[in-house]
């Protein structure tokens, strides 16, 4: 009676833990909710300041502007959409003039892979990419864009943003 007592414990045990683990492996906007916040960094000669509102329902909104020689050179909208799988990134480019990059009904998308403290790692739908958000430290978050090399994904930093006060 002992034995069935405790393989029985240990079936529930172990189907709720495989039900916490599959939940958790779907990510949450919660997992991102870190880059909350107004950032400031450079980019190719120049400022670039991006900025996040926290989440609120099944979203977070972020943009950045990228400037050079005080003339923006490329607006970035950032929306971190919860789905029914985990979150998702979508990602529109425009010009100046808000001429968008992408086609009008097209952005790109990022599907979640994993998150941890102060850290997410997406993926562009296609596989190609993988981008880390990661807040470094209280005021500093950086976000580094990895490709396949050798099998193995190699990351380098993209932005470094320094928390504006």
């Amino acid at each position: 009676m002992k034995i069935t007592r405790f393989v029985v414990f240990s079936l529930c045990l172990f189907s709720s833990l495989a039900t916490y683990a599959q939940t958790n492996a779907k990510g949450s906007l919660a997992d991102v909710s870190f880059m909350e916040g107004r950032w400031l960094g450079t980019f190719n000669g120049g400022p670039i300041e991006a900025s996040w509102i926290a989440p609120v329902g099944d979203n977070l909104t972020g943009f950045m502007r990228m400037m050079k020689d005080n003339k923006v050179t490329m607006y970035e909208m950032l929306i971190f959409e919860q789905t029914e799988q985990g979150p998702i990134v979508l990602v529109k480019h425009f010009k100046p003039g808000l001429i968008g990059q992408e086609e009008k009904d097209k952005s790109d998308r990022y599907k979640f892979i994993e998150a941890g403290k102060d850290k997410a790692i997406f993926e562009k739908e296609d596989g190609s990419i993988r981008i880390i958000y990661e807040k470094r430290s209280a005021n500093q978050l950086a976000i580094q864009r990895g490709m396949q090399q050798d099998n193995k994904w190699d990351f380098k930093d993209l932005f470094v943003f320094n928390r504006v006060k």
